[in-house]
């Protein structure tokens, strides 16, 4: 008990009292001087279905679904690669995932930049091997933010993948060969059913934070200062737009929108541990 109440302090401070507080912003008006007014109003939810803003959620959920596939068409060979590796060779890959968590997001984002540039690596290359006359465009489109995205967030696909891979019996692969089952019969009917919650923990754990990351999209993205994804839509609000009671509105709609995939992950009969919750 006596460690119960610090730990409720911790969490009521520094996320319960600031949720409340955005939440209650949300309903506030702002002034002419773009000063917060304690004037409440459901304006600020009823803008949320502004058409421009219909259709950033549609890319925001397009880009994040995208993401998502292409994390677990990547990620689930390479999970499977590693649990079925020997140990000492194990370490090695694992670590290859767990690396890039030691440097910031940011600055291997520009990483991504500077090489997809007109004048980066890339292009160099493709113009010394005369594969293209000309510098190609591949930053500010879609297709650079989805890379960007996957590039962040495929070591969250992988560490749930390779866990419940991991956990799988062997006796039943044998048993499954033994009964006449190819290798893709296997995998479609024994495989990929066990390791599901694998599948589903690390879809929750890509999908909700590229929501989310304005920073990649503004890296990637960046056309005049719009980049089309919520999390940017958020930013500019607290930023350059001073609208701070919109973009609490839109936060909360996130937040909800988290909420609400969690608990579908939970009724899907998915491990809240493997999500960290």
């Amino acid at each position: 008990m006596a460690m119960v109440g610090p730990v409720t302090l911790w969490l009521a401070f520094f996320v319960a009292i600031p949720l409340v507080y955005v939440f209650i912003m949300s309903f506030c008006s702002i002034d002419e001087s773009y000063n917060i007014v304690f004037k409440f109003t459901a304006s600020n939810y009823e803008r949320l279905f502004n058409p421009n803003y219909m259709q950033i959620y549609g890319t925001s959920i397009l880009v994040a679904f995208l993401t998502t596939i292409l994390c677990i068409l990547i990620g689930y060979p390479f999970s499977f690669m590693i649990a079925r590796t020997k140990w000492k060779h194990k370490a090695l890959l694992y670590m290859m995932v767990i690396i890039p968590f030691w440097t910031n997001s940011l600055i291997r984002i520009y990483g991504w930049r500077t090489f997809l540039g007109t004048g980066g690596w890339l292009n160099h290359l493709l113009m010394t091997l005369n594969l293209t006359s000309e510098p190609i465009e591949f930053l500010f489109n879609k297709g650079a933010t989805v890379l960007g995205m996957v590039y962040c967030l495929f070591p969250f696909m992988v560490l749930p993948l390779y866990t419940a891979i991991e956990k799988l019996d062997q006796n039943l692969l044998e048993a499954s060969s033994d009964l006449g089952a190819k290798g893709h019969t296997t995998f479609r009917k024994v495989i990929l059913p066990l390791t599901m919650s694998g599948v589903f923990s690390g879809s929750i754990m890509v999908f909700i934070p590229c929501l989310g990351y304005f920073f990649v999209s503004d890296i990637l993205l960046l056309v005049y200062g719009l980049s089309n994804m919520i999390g940017n839509l958020i930013e500019r609000q607290f930023q350059s737009g001073n609208n701070w009671p919109l973009g609490a509105a839109l936060s909360i709609i996130l937040i909800l929108i988290t909420l609400l995939l969690v608990k579908l992950y939970q009724k899907a009969g998915g491990d809240m541990d493997s999500l960290g919750v």
